[in-house]
């Protein structure tokens, strides 16, 4: 029988992607997700492939003393802190702050099951908006072999 074929090291395996365009809120101070549609699922080839999330989003408040945060989840386990991995605050009422942003992580997952990445936010004393004014928000997954 022949042996199989080694798996490459370094080189993208594969690579899955979303995209949402919609405007969502949350008044959430637990994170939530974001969209059900800014999530990808992916399948590693092996438990040594690092798995490289890139998520370019558009988030903001219009909401005095607010703090809008947004973060990565590996499906049950958040990827950032308990504050995410980026946040904006608003400090002066009266005003607004919409601020675009892109998240990356490489991630280890030591697993060769299904895994969901997804975005999930949440806010700290108002109203968040997510996509604001329709703009259109990407994640995309990449196994690279180790």
């Amino acid at each position: 029988t022949a042996l199989p074929a080694a798996i490459p090291t370094g080189k993208v395996l594969q690579v899955v992607t979303a995209t949402d365009s919609t405007q969502r809120t949350t008044t959430s101070s637990s994170f939530v997700t974001a969209s059900n549609t800014l999530s990808v699922d992916i399948t590693p080839s092996a438990t040594s492939s690092k798995i490289y999330i890139i998520c370019n989003t558009s988030f903001g408040t219009n909401s005095a003393n607010n703090q809008a945060e947004v973060t990565l989840y590996r499906d049950s386990t958040n990827l950032g802190t308990s504050t995410g991995m980026m946040s904006n605050i608003l400090i002066t009422s009266g005003t607004s702050i919409r601020t675009p942003g892109t998240m990356t992580i490489l991630d280890s997952p030591s697993s060769t099951s299904e895994i969901t990445y997804q975005l999930y936010c949440k806010a700290a004393g108002g109203t968040l908006q997510l996509n604001w004014n329709n703009t259109k928000s990407s994640i995309t997954a990449f196994e690279v072999g180790a």
